[in-house]
């Protein structure tokens, strides 16, 4: 009896991580419905406390927006989505990427092989973690995007890295 009680809390417990996880990514995207900085057709730059920052984004998107976290790999529904668009950055709308340039990585995020313009995109010398590699971020709101590397595919041969969490897509 003991065994299937514990059995049962493991799988609910399992089941409500899932359920919460899928939550927060609709969450990343909803964001924009709270967040008066949201915008597809500004182009200035767009400079905010990080006070304001959090409360205006989601937590989801904040902390890797702001703080240059990561989401867990193949957690993003844009990972391998074929839908067509343009991606923006969840936080302030700036547009990045067309889905023309998005391709399957295998690296399980999002992964664009050029931005939308030169503009669009900052790039920034990372040196954390012991490696050399150059962060991405938005070159509206400096909001921090993933990074990009020199193992994509024709005609750039760059693969941009993107946590799917600050993107959002107009279709």
């Amino acid at each position: 009896m003991y065994k299937i009680i514990c059995c049962l809390l493991i799988l609910n417990f399992g089941a409500c991580a899932q359920s919460s996880n899928k939550s927060n990514l609709n969450n990343s995207a909803m964001s924009e419905i709270k967040n008066k900085y949201y915008s597809t057709t500004n182009k200035e730059k767009l400079v905010l406390a990080d006070s304001v920052w959090k409360q205006v984004l989601s937590p989801e998107v904040y902390q890797i927006a702001r703080e240059k976290g990561t989401e867990r790999p193949f957690s993003s529904p844009f990972e391998t989505s074929k839908e067509i668009g343009t991606f923006h950055c969840a936080a302030c709308g700036n547009p990045l990427f067309k889905s023309t340039a998005k391709f399957e990585s295998g690296c399980g995020w999002p992964s664009f092989f050029e931005p939308i313009t030169k503009s669009s995109i900052l790039y920034i010398p990372d040196h954390s973690h012991g490696m050399e590699r150059t962060e991405v971020a938005c070159g509206k709101c400096k909001a921090h995007l993933g990074h990009v590397f020199e193992d994509g595919p024709k005609p750039t041969g760059l693969r941009y890295c993107i946590n799917g969490v600050v993107l959002t897509l107009e279709k």
